[in-house]
């Protein structure tokens, strides 16, 4: 009833308010949040462009047929596709260890290469797996580096300063990950689509995404693409303005939301990092196993049991998040640029990715 009170309640900034309001509420305060599991309400069935993605290539991708897929929408958020979970069992593993081992290589950039020297952040995962696999329940525990990752961009790389993306700072996007995003922006109507750059933010149960637009991309009228693994959370999305109140909903590990047309440019955020519903140290879809049948050509590939011992491991305190962008219209060229710094190397690791403690007060944005 408490947010139900706010989301009618408008006015000056009513978007902080709810995001205060679940930050910092226990779970008895959470029956506002729209759970996609059941329908109903402000949630409708969407429908998808079933022939665009063949049974194939879908597989290829660890995705299940495109026709076994449920994709939602939110009424008065036009352009809103939610699906839930549509991964293959067991695929979900690789995109987690892409996430903590390889795509945080060189020469991709991390918030650590703002505090340390490449030679140290080489290989995160090398440095960090033995700790994370001896690592018990105290909270005193030293962190491994990959415990300090927040984020990851890939392709064109992001500046945190400028908020902008620059021709002169510019990776290979990692084939898996583009393909993978191709057949979800294909199966929601948008052939062609281009992954060009990636954000991956790593939340623990003490992290969250203040609130701010995507914008930065010179091409609005491709989706942006935004995928989760590990922990639930809760995401808000909101109107042009801050003004307008945000609706929550929840987000659980493999579940995709595709945001396009009118609701590419709303305000959304991310305020809290929920434990599993299912009270299990992980969701039971990431307890699955790999299939032993996937096409030829698959760009996902079976962990070792040791590999996922250590993604296990971090996966029972964290979520990883992972938007995938087009960043430019086919043709487009980025304007000339001036005087900026296009590494970005000396922007801030907390832009709007924050952790409270105990003796630090938390900013939502």
């Amino acid at each position: 009833m408490a947010a139900a009170a706010l989301t009618r309640e408008g006015g000056e900034d009513a978007f902080r308010r709810l995001f205060r309001f679940y930050r910092q509420r226990d779970a008895a305060d959470l029956r506002a949040v729209v759970d996609f599991s059941v329908p109903g309400g402000q949630v409708f069935r969407s429908q998808l462009s079933v022939s665009s993605v063949s049974d194939q290539d879908a597989c290829k991708a660890g995705l299940r047929p495109v026709s076994q897929w449920k994709a939602y929408g939110l009424h008065g958020y036009p352009g809103f596709i939610f699906i839930a979970n549509p991964f293959l069992p067991g695929c979900q593993r690789h995109w987690v260890k892409q996430c903590l081992q390889l795509y945080p290589q060189k020469p991709n950039v991390c918030n650590l290469d703002l505090h340390m020297t490449a030679e140290k952040t080489t290989d995160l995962w090398g440095q960090s797996k033995e700790q994370l696999r001896r690592k018990g329940s105290s909270k005193w525990e030293p962190k491994s580096l990959l415990e300090k990752l927040r984020w990851v961009t890939l392709g064109y790389h992001y500046n945190w300063n400028t908020k902008k993306y620059s021709a002169k700072h510019h990776t290979p996007f990692p084939s898996d990950l583009a393909f993978l995003s191709e057949q979800v922006a294909t199966a929601c109507g948008f052939c062609g689509f281009q992954a060009q750059a990636g954000i991956l933010n790593y939340y623990h149960f003490d992290s969250s995404l203040g609130i701010h637009v995507d914008e930065s991309e010179l091409d609005h009228s491709r989706p942006l693409l935004s995928f989760s693994f590990g922990q639930s959370s809760i995401f808000l999305l909101g109107g042009l303005k801050r003004e307008e109140a945000p609706t929550a909903m929840f987000m659980h590990s493999g579940d995709i939301m595709v945001m396009s047309g009118l609701s590419r440019l709303l305000y959304h955020a991310v305020p809290r990092v929920l434990p599993n519903p299912e009270g299990t140290a992980l969701p039971s879809c990431l307890d699955q196993a790999f299939p032993s049948d996937l096409p030829v050509g698959s760009v996902v590939e079976p962990s070792s049991e040791e590999d996922w011992q250590v993604c296990a491991k971090y996966l029972q305190s964290s979520r990883i998040s992972v938007t995938v962008r087009q960043v430019l219209a086919e043709g487009q060229a980025f304007p000339e640029e001036s005087g900026t710094d296009a590494r970005g190397r000396e922007g801030s690791d907390d832009s709007h990715h924050r952790e409270t403690s105990t003796a630090k007060k938390h900013k939502p944005d």
